[in-house]
């Protein structure tokens, strides 16, 4: 058992998300599509979701870029935002690592579109939520300006009190909602929805009047609030989060930002939404595991892990941070794991230049230890490996893995105990 103290001081455990996030020109589209339900119907239907927006046109060059300005200029619109597609948050406050300040510039002319967009697209955006590596930004979204009156937020999300979903809405939009919520939580207003039933525009007017929309609006926002609810039923949504949804100046109601995320266990079914995925935002050593059937989370230690099981990769962190070390990543071969597959995984461990030791604890229950010995001394073999590795196996043919790795020859360390194989992998990193 952990001692109380070390269960304290535990780090939270990174996990692998379990949802598709989409990028805002693609949102965009979506709120703006028209849309098909999917087979939980024994009827389809073709829904208009058609949720008004801000024009925008994605660009994924200068010259994409300038005619996108041009054909909202035919189209009326003077003045437009030029906004860096990056998957992350805090776009507008971030940093290009070429120097360039901000995520979101406004502009008119087609100089200054052709600038802002040269100066984003290739470069990598580093804001509050990506880290000091930041994402690369590929494309650039230029959209018409609309100046709000007020502004708004709206979300559709899952509920865990209620177990099913909920609309989650406040008048004080464009600000973080978490703030919201610690400094006035009655800002907040919450109305739970029947997931058969969707939300009706009755309902919607309600909400509408509750936040403070002018009586003449409040049926343009009710049809919104709908088909957001209609979106996250059809698509399999896991989040749409709308921040800020404005009354603008000229009388609209318009959802100026979008954050969407997907279930991926609905891949199978969303397989348009699912063909959006940009591989470009997520790292690319959790990509490469995923191709491989690995559960990898990078991490900023120096001891590589690999073990079976999110159970014991808990306990094994904890034993590092116990004896004073950090974990480089959290890697789960799973029950099915072959020689080639925990090749695979070292091949991963050893792409990260932090990596000073491995250590490897598996536990053989339905995974079978002399598989990850064999795997083991394959990956020492072929990658010519030089970082000492320490190993611990216990359970299904532990016997026949341990003679493996003796008659081998290489120089692995062998520990029966967790504690002083942990202690082992920290001193070697160290």
């Amino acid at each position: 058992m952990l001692s109380s103290s070390l269960r304290v001081a535990r780090r939270p455990l990174p996990r692998r998300k379990r949802f598709l996030s989409i990028h805002e020109y693609q949102s965009v589209q979506l709120l703006n599509s028209v849309g098909t339900r999917n087979s939980r119907s024994t009827h389809a239907k073709v829904a208009q979701y058609g949720i008004p927006t801000p024009k925008g046109l994605p660009a994924k060059t200068k010259e994409e870029a300038v005619a996108a300005l041009r054909q909202l200029h035919d189209e009326g619109s003077s003045a437009v935002v030029v906004k860096a597609q990056v998957l992350a948050g805090g776009r507008g406050k971030g940093m290009f690592d070429n120097g360039f300040k901000g995520g979101v510039h406004m502009a008119q002319s087609v100089n200054e579109v052709e600038n802002l967009a040269g100066q984003m697209l290739g470069a990598k955006l580093i804001t509050k939520q990506t880290g000091e590596r930041g994402r690369p930004c590929n494309t650039v979204m230029i959209a018409e300006a609309r100046e709000p009156a007020h502004e708004y937020y709206v979300a559709v999300l899952n509920d865990r009190v209620t177990q099913g979903i909920v609309l989650v809405a406040s008048a004080q939009g464009g600000m973080n909602i978490e703030e919201v919520a610690a400094k006035d939580p009655d800002a907040i207003i919450t109305t739970p929805i029947d997931f058969e039933k969707g939300l009706s525009i009755e309902e919607g007017k309600t909400i509408a009047a509750k936040l403070g929309f002018r009586e003449e609006l409040q049926g343009e926002a009710a049809g919104i609030f709908s088909n957001l609810v209609k979106i996250f039923k059809e698509k399999d949504a896991t989040q749409i989060e709308i921040n800020p949804m404005a009354e603008t100046k000229d009388g609209a109601v318009l959802c100026m930002d979008a954050k969407f995320g997907f279930d991926e266990n609905a891949e199978f079914r969303q397989k348009d939404i699912f063909a959006l995925r940009d591989v470009s935002q997520e790292e690319p050593s959790e990509v490469e595991a995923a191709k491989a059937g690995l559960n990898f989370i990078k991490l900023d230690g120096s001891i590589g892990c690999l073990v079976n099981g999110a159970g014991l990769a808990m306990a094994t962190m904890d034993v590092l941070a116990l004896h004073g070390g950090n974990p480089a990543n959290f890697l789960d071969v799973g029950g099915g794991a072959t020689p080639d597959t925990v090749k695979k995984a070292f091949e991963l461990l050893l792409s990260d230049p932090k990596v000073k030791s491995i250590f490897i604890n598996i536990f053989g229950g339905i995974m079978r230890c002399d598989y990850i010995a064999e795997g083991v001394i394959k990956a020492t073999k072929e990658l010519q490996m030089t970082i000492p590795l320490v190993v611990r196996l216990k359970g299904t043919k532990e016997a026949e893995a341990k003679a493996m790795i003796k008659e081998s020859g290489l120089k692995i360390i062998a520990f029966d105990s967790l504690d002083d194989a942990a202690e082992r992998a920290v001193q070697l990193a160290n």
